[in-house]
């Protein structure tokens, strides 16, 4: 746990590996004291929902016709998963101190990697470490930043925060990461962390941005070469749910998901929600999207939407909204590694 005892891709970050400054990177732990998940379960609904509860924070890729999902609850401990879905190897990853979550395609030049966390951070984010050339990967960048394989990137594979029951309701059949070993998993290494007014002494050595809090939760994604932020707090202003049409993207903000870095039970945690950004179409219709007494509707075919993008209701019943690439992340680690970014505002 990289807590201790202290108090990608070019279509989701903007990196610039030129940049990357081995000043701001921090020992924390050795690798191999984070122990990644190599042979992930999957299991049932029925199964998870013995010990998750319905606002359980999860990560949700999708899997074909149905999604996975990954507890943050189990993340946090591990902070990634090496699995394959939908016959792609992939890296499920999670930062804690960064409180972003990413998925990655684990195929970089004609080698499969397997990835776990490297016991260092940069600029507060989880460094990773792949096991067969020990390149270093800062997350957020989603590139390998020292080694053998500096230079290459990482394929960033669309994915979403969301609760529990907003998973069960959007996927029926979908199926979630069941725990391994004895571990309850339901108390988190980083009581009281996102209610800090900044990340853990020593983790953070740049200079933080100061627009929006350091902590604040931020929707990120970069679209048009243009990084953006959408903030939590002024989401929430405006409804939950709520929908903002950006451009070409519309962003879903709401739910009951709980911060996994607040109480030390994660079940008692604050509700903070969750986010999914896509494209505004499904079945070959541009659609436009508002909020109708609490529930997302498009005006075409008045079809009723869930959180993930997919159509719960009404004539595309089924249908799901193409995901674009995005991280939730706090607002001092998306800044840090986008340094163009531009705050959305509702005005």
């Amino acid at each position: 746990m990289m807590a201790c005892t202290t108090g990608g891709s070019p279509a989701v970050t903007s990196p610039d590996l030129v940049g990357f400054n081995r000043r701001y990177l921090v020992d924390v732990l050795s690798p191999g004291d984070i122990p990644p998940i190599t042979r992930p379960v999957m299991g049932s609904l029925g199964a998870a929902a013995e010990w998750l509860g319905p606002d359980a924070p999860v990560v949700i890729v999708r899997d074909g016709k149905s999604a996975r999902a990954y507890p943050l609850s189990i993340l946090e401990q591990h902070e990634v998963v090496d699995d394959t879905v939908a016959g792609v190897p992939v890296a499920i990853t999670y930062s804690p101190v960064a409180n972003a979550a990413m998925v990655f395609d684990r195929r970089v030049r004609s080698l499969t990697l397997t990835f776990a966390a490297s016991g260092k951070v940069y600029l507060s984010d989880m460094v990773m470490y792949d096991r067969e050339t020990e390149s270093l990967w800062p997350q957020i960048i989603g590139a390998a930043a020292a080694g053998e394989l500096k230079g290459a990137t990482l394929n960033v594979i669309p994915s979403q925060l969301s609760s529990f029951a907003d998973f069960t309701t959007a996927y029926p059949n979908g199926t979630v990461l069941s725990r391994p070993g004895l571990l309850t998993y339901a108390s988190t290494p980083y009581p009281g962390y996102d209610s800090r007014a900044a990340p853990y002494d020593g983790f953070f050595l740049g200079r933080l941005d100061g627009r929006l809090p350091a902590m604040a939760r931020v929707v990120g994604v970069v679209d048009g070469g243009v990084p953006r932020a959408y903030p939590y707090a002024t989401l929430g202003a405006r409804g939950n749910p709520t929908v903002v049409t950006d451009g070409v993207l519309v962003v879903f903000w709401g739910g009951s998901a709980r911060s996994p870095l607040n109480t030390p039970l994660i079940a008692d945690g604050r509700v903070v929600g969750s986010s999914g950004v896509f494209r505004p179409r499904a079945r070959g219709t541009m659609l436009h999207f508002s909020v109708d007494d609490g529930v997302i509707k498009d005006r075409e075919t008045g079809s009723t939407w869930s959180l993930d993008g997919v159509a719960l209701k009404g004539p595309l019943k089924g249908a799901e909204l193409p995901e674009l690439r995005h991280v939730d992340a706090f607002w001092f680690a998306w800044a840090a590694f986008n340094h163009r970014t531009v705050v959305w505002s509702a005005n």
